[in-house]
């Protein structure tokens, strides 16, 4: 005699409903940590873009970077290199960056990045070679430019550029990172941003600029040297942004810093 084939009961039904809720459960914030680790990556993939980039522009023009200051600056990084990455836009901006919160150039709208935003170029601010509506995520190490007849650029002795990739300690030197401005010249001095929002929009304790949690505690750092790897924020402190730069000045463990010292919301992050 043939069986009578039985359907799922009410019960066995809702029961299997609550596996499947467990396991999305489990699986949702995973796949929304691969996702976001797929994006740190290609952040990284970006940035050795642009390191390969400045590479070929010194290749081009005898091992040398662009000039700052005078009448024949040359130095903005993403105008000097637009020949080179001209209809890849997608390479001006960290995977997890949103473009500008000012697209239409709005007086009185913040054009600065921020953490997850990206900076844009106003009208008001096209001076010095500037290029109206630029825009990114990502900003150089400025000690890398040549200073014109050798002098004194944003109150830099030009002895402290690099001017070209070519030198000793390449790997421990930052040439292309995570940043709310285009450029940036740092001092061991520098004070760390004072939350974790915080925008210092003078040239003045220009590490801030950098000091952004974009990746975990990190931000990632294109190197002289055409290497790159996540930086630890305080990290920021110990690298060799120049010629004479204190690697054991008073914001590292070397020149004596403690967790205390440092800013409440940077108080937990690893030391260096």
């Amino acid at each position: 005699m043939q069986r009578q084939r039985r359907g799922f009961t009410l019960i066995e039904l809702l029961v299997v409903i609550a596996i499947i809720a467990i396991l999305m459960g489990i699986l949702l914030p995973a796949l929304g940590r691969v996702r976001k680790q797929t994006k740190h990556v290609m952040c990284q993939t970006y940035l050795k873009q642009w390191a390969t980039m400045i590479n070929m522009y010194c290749d081009d023009n005898n091992r040398k970077f662009t000039i700052r200051g005078g009448p024949v600056d040359n130095g903005r990084v993403e105008l000097a290199l637009w020949p080179y990455y001209k209809g890849s836009d997608k390479v001006r901006l960290c995977p997890l960056v949103t473009k500008s919160t000012n697209p239409a150039s709005q007086q009185g709208v913040d054009w600065w990045g921020a953490t997850f935003t990206a900076w844009q170029v106003p009208p008001w601010d096209a001076g010095g070679n500037r290029i109206i509506g630029m825009y990114g995520s990502y900003g150089v190490n400025g000690y890398l430019h040549v200073p014109y007849n050798n002098s004194v650029i944003w109150g830099k002795d030009p002895k402290c550029f690099w001017r070209t990739l070519d030198v000793k300690g390449a790997s421990e030197i930052p040439l292309y990172l995570d940043c709310y401005f285009w450029c940036g010249w740092p001092e061991s001095k520098d004070t760390p941003p004072q939350y974790s929002v915080y925008k210092n929009k003078s040239d003045a304790d220009a590490m801030n600029r950098f000091c952004l949690n974009r990746h975990n505690q990190r931000i990632n750092s294109a190197f002289f040297d055409m290497s790159v790897r996540p930086v630890g924020l305080k990290e920021l402190w110990v690298l060799n942004w120049h010629r004479g730069y204190d690697r054991a000045g008073p914001w590292t463990r070397a020149g004596g810093v403690s967790p205390s010292d440092w800013s409440p919301w940077m108080q937990s992050f690893r030391d260096y």
